[in-house]
């Protein structure tokens, strides 16, 4: 049986085009081109204007000058304190005593047995120490806990020795022996218990240096119940309620600083305000120092030799608006003698030279958009939407004619409030890098609850915004 060839062929069936897919692909073409378009198009935000206020506000370290005298020990010997640190003595009181031999606090305790007690009186000064120490406490600044402790134990101590200075008599009678020596103040003065060897610095030999208060920097506790040689350190005396903090500063703000005449400042350590009498003094290492004097509030830091500092420069109020909203634009400026008063929005028109098809001259009276006022060269400030370079103005009922070409610029941002971009002036009264306080009910300018581009880069005049 003969063998029969297969000749069968395959056909493709054919694509059958209707007019729902067609439909369908142009309205997928046509959602990617907006999609791609939506994303390459730069996006217009608006900003409500809304009345603010910005702080000119710059934080330094200082470190704090005052009329401070170190006094030292004349004998040798274990020193008690009988003056509370902060607090201010009179000449010839009583400060200290030098014992000896050492044995005095352990005879007293001796002889005095008996349950002490503390009055309502000295129960407050530990209860005042705890609630400053409370409210002014920053976990930044551990120091403070040390400064507290110190105070504490300061505190502690004098009540302790007190006790003991009223039992000194009956323990010299009772023994004989008589190594105490009493120590007085030569002066009256606020008391403190540290020194740093920084109590003679004066401006003048201040240098960039000593505001790290590095390694070489160190402050000196003075504990009771030390022993101490001959010519120690034993307390200081602040004998001035005037003192100063000296900061450094750049010689051209220091100098703009100076012809202010005070400064508010705020001290980061409490946040009270003062206001400090502002010199400048450029040193022998060629920086330049501003040196705030002060005549309150220093028995607030008798304890402090640096100082972080707030100088409050400004505190404008108005409208607050962005720094990307500012625009420069130039204008054309125009003599008010060349503008009328017309009926357009503006209410201002001028008259502007043409020619007829016949060759005469005429007049064509144009409204045009005012964008400020110049009161001392009595001009106005025209843009060139509506006139151009070399165009020629007629004054109302005069020969007399003005060429256009002046130009100056002005600040502003561009309103949105009736769809397009209307440029406002605007007359800032005190910027930062983020933000600027501009004066609020000017004629030209903004109100409060306008909307302006944020981003001025990404609009042009008279720009419709959707």
């Amino acid at each position: 049986m003969a063998n029969r060839n297969n000749n069968t062929k395959q056909f493709r069936k054919p694509l059958n085009l209707n007019i729902g897919l067609i439909v369908f692909a142009v309205i997928l073409f046509y959602l990617i081109a907006c999609i791609v378009m939506y994303m390459k198009t730069e996006h217009i935000v608006r900003y409500e204007v809304k009345e603010g206020s910005l702080a000119t506000d710059r934080v330094y370290r200082g470190i704090i000058l005052r009329d401070e005298t170190v006094q030292n020990t004349q004998v040798a010997g274990y020193v008690n304190y009988y003056a509370r640190e902060g607090e201010r003595v009179a000449k010839n009181a009583l400060v200290y005593i030098v014992d000896e031999t050492g044995k005095l606090n352990d005879n007293l305790q001796a002889l005095n047995q008996g349950e002490n007690t503390l009055t309502n009186s000295e129960l407050s000064e530990f209860r005042n120490e705890i609630i400053t120490y409370m409210h002014h406490f920053d976990c930044v600044d551990f120091q403070t806990a040390y400064d507290c402790k110190y105070a504490l134990k300061n505190s502690v101590l004098k009540l302790a020795n007190l006790n003991m200075l009223s039992n000194l008599a009956d323990y010299s009678q009772n023994t004989g022996v008589n190594a105490i020596n009493y120590s007085y103040s030569p002066m009256t003065g606020i008391i403190a218990y540290w020194v740093d060897g920084y109590e003679d610095l004066t401006i003048d030999n201040i240098t960039a240096e000593m505001f790290e208060g590095g390694e070489d920097y160190e402050k000196k506790q003075l504990y009771t119940n030390t022993l101490m040689a001959v010519g120690d350190p034993v307390y200081k005396l602040s004998t001035n309620e005037n003192w100063s903090v000296v900061i450094p500063i750049e010689a051209e703000y220091g100098a703009k600083l100076v012809d202010k005449g005070y400064i508010k400042v705020r001290f980061l350590k409490n946040r009270l305000e003062s206001w400090g009498k502002p010199t400048m003094k450029t040193n022998s290492d060629g920086n330049t120092y501003l040196k705030l004097e002060f005549n309150n509030s220093m028995l607030t830091f008798i304890n402090d030799r640096f100082l972080d500092i707030e100088l409050i420069l400004e505190d404008e109020t108005g409208l607050k608006i962005p720094v990307s909203s500012i625009v420069e634009k130039e204008f054309f400026l125009i003599p008010e003698d060349f503008v009328l008063p017309g009926n357009n929005s503006s209410g201002y028109t001028v008259m502007r030279q043409t020619y007829l098809e016949d060759g005469r001259i005429s007049s064509q009276v144009l409204d045009i958009d005012v964008y400020s006022y110049d009161s001392d060269s009595h001009e106005y400030y025209l843009d060139g939407t509506i006139i151009k370079p070399g165009d020629i103005l007629n004054k109302l009922d005069s020969q007399e004619t003005f060429v256009v070409s002046k130009r100056a610029t002005l600040i502003g941002v561009y309103n949105m409030n009736k769809g397009y971009a209307d440029f406002k002036q605007i007359n800032i009264l005190y910027q930062n890098d983020e933000y600027a306080i501009v004066k609020s009910n000017t004629k030209y300018g903004l109100n409060v609850y306008d909307y302006i581009v944020l981003n001025a880069s990404s609009v042009s005049d008279d720009q419709f915004i959707k």
